[in-house]
């Protein structure tokens, strides 16, 4: 029997970029803690830099300008079956 697995995706849209940043996390709990943190910072403006890394490689690191963060999100991809849920709002129906 094959298991969904599930991964968190948290992207960045950043201005004058038209492809988003993201990072992916195994854990819901990691996941919503990293959308808090660069949510907090854009509402306090401080840090001015905020640093993403990644999970599989540890060396794999960007670190943001976090005035040109315009936009955060958090949604859920299915690795096993290569789907995901539709970012953002929309009617499903």
């Amino acid at each position: 029997m094959l298991l969904d697995f599930f991964v968190y995706v948290i992207e960045l849209a950043l201005k004058l970029s038209p492809i988003p940043l993201s990072v992916q996390r195994k854990n819901v709990g990691d996941a919503q803690a990293l959308y808090d943190k660069v949510r907090q910072c854009m509402e306090k403006g401080h840090p001015n830099l905020i640093e993403l890394t990644c999970e599989k490689v540890e060396e794999k690191k960007v670190t943001v300008l976090i005035q040109e963060v315009l936009a955060v999100q958090i949604y859920e991809k299915t690795a096993a079956s290569g789907g995901t849920k539709r970012p953002g709002f929309s009617f499903e129906t």
